[in-house]
């Protein structure tokens, strides 16, 4: 089924929590590291702090709160750990290829993660193909979500007016990012890191409007359109 796009030149995707069910695994593994580190802290607990932040700018913030720098070994263990968990049980959200199988407008990836694990998670699950090299990733700006620029940025080189993006997002910090950034955000809270509050959360945070299941995507476009370009410089008719 073709899907109802009206008024919007781009729609931004984020990665994990959005496209694939990837935020426990790799929530998971940082928590059992840190863990055995000795700076002890739960899945759940990463999640709520840092859900969209980048794993620089989250275990930067953990050393700076902790005193002290992780191991040397840190970022191999918790690689090893994630890919792992990757290849045993890594999914795409359910329906969101086919929802991207009847949009027609373009679309690209705006993700906290790495440009390599990007691809590689899209890979694993099929949904590459949907993007082609439309993927952005946080270290092409200098400043990740919740700041504007990444998704400025991949407004900027898809040549769309940020005002004519809409961004899909399932974190705070991503919805931070698309309000200020002056986009149309729509929050999901259908991955299985969300909670019960999940929905709340986005909304205070800026979501137009919250989805718990990507088949509700179209239906929630088609609710938010924007009138067109055209609409909007129409000379007004004369009674």
């Amino acid at each position: 089924m073709e899907v109802v796009t009206k008024g919007f030149e781009l729609i931004i995707f984020d990665c994990d929590g959005v496209l694939v069910d990837s935020e426990p695994i790799i929530n998971r593994a940082h928590a059992r590291v840190l863990t055995a580190c000795g700076y002890s802290i739960t899945e759940e607990a990463l999640i709520e702090r840092f859900c969209g932040m980048s794993d620089a700018e989250m275990l930067h913030i953990i050393e700076r709160e902790w005193g002290r720098a992780l191991p040397g070994f840190y970022a191999a263990r918790v690689g090893e750990m994630i890919e792992s968990g990757f290849r045993q049980s890594l999914a795409p959200i359910d329906s969101v290829a086919e929802f991207l199988d009847g949009l027609r407008l373009p679309r690209c990836v705006a993700s906290s993660s790495v440009p390599q694990q990007i691809r590689y998670k899209l890979e694993l699950t099929g949904l590459l193909t949907y993007f082609g090299d439309n993927l952005f990733s946080a270290t092409m700006v200098a400043r990740g979500k919740p700041a504007p620029d990444l998704f400025l940025y991949a407004a900027e080189q898809l040549r769309a007016a940020p005002t004519r993006c809409l961004v899909i997002e399932d974190s705070a910090a991503g919805i931070d990012a698309a309000v200020a950034a002056g986009m149309t955000a729509i929050g999901f809270s259908g991955g299985s890191h969300c909670g019960p509050a999940h929905a709340a959360r986005l909304q205070t945070h800026g979501a137009k409007l919250v989805i718990a299941n990507m088949r509700e995507l179209a239906a929630a476009l088609a609710r938010i359109a924007k009138p067109s370009a055209a609409a909007m410089h129409a000379e007004p008719t004369r009674g």
